[in-house]
């Protein structure tokens, strides 16, 4: 049986291998298309909103993430690498296509910092 630690560094080198082919100078290509991943956004909203702001407490902003992380992301949850219960129910009908144009789509929103705290 695999200790907890072992399942934890295994789950660690899948998510962050495809980053590390990025910064390896490797190649990682996405040729989402923005528009289709505004109309496929409709599904995403209720949590992540159209807008990429989070609207639930637990789903995390992800406008203006880059999008090579969003496909990261969105494929570990589709393969069970990385599990939550809304996510497992909306990402195994997804196909690497959609999920190109999703990240293509959050990743073009452009977002920008107001006051930082203390400032």
């Amino acid at each position: 049986m695999m200790s907890a630690f072992s399942r934890a560094a295994i789950l660690v080198v899948k998510l962050l291998a495809p980053a590390g082919l990025l910064l390896a100078g490797g190649s990682v290509s996405h040729a989402g298309d923005v528009k289709t991943g505004s109309a496929k956004a409709m599904m995403c909203q209720a949590c992540h909103g159209l807008d990429g702001l989070s609207k639930t407490p637990d789903a995390p902003n992800i406008a203006g993430q880059i999008e090579p992380y969003l496909v990261m992301q969105l494929q570990a949850f589709k393969s069970g690498v990385r599990k939550n219960d809304a996510m497992s129910v909306v990402t195994p009908n997804l196909s690497d296509k959609d999920i190109e144009d999703l990240a293509a789509y959050y990743s073009a929103i452009e977002i920008s910092v107001g006051k930082l705290p203390g400032q």
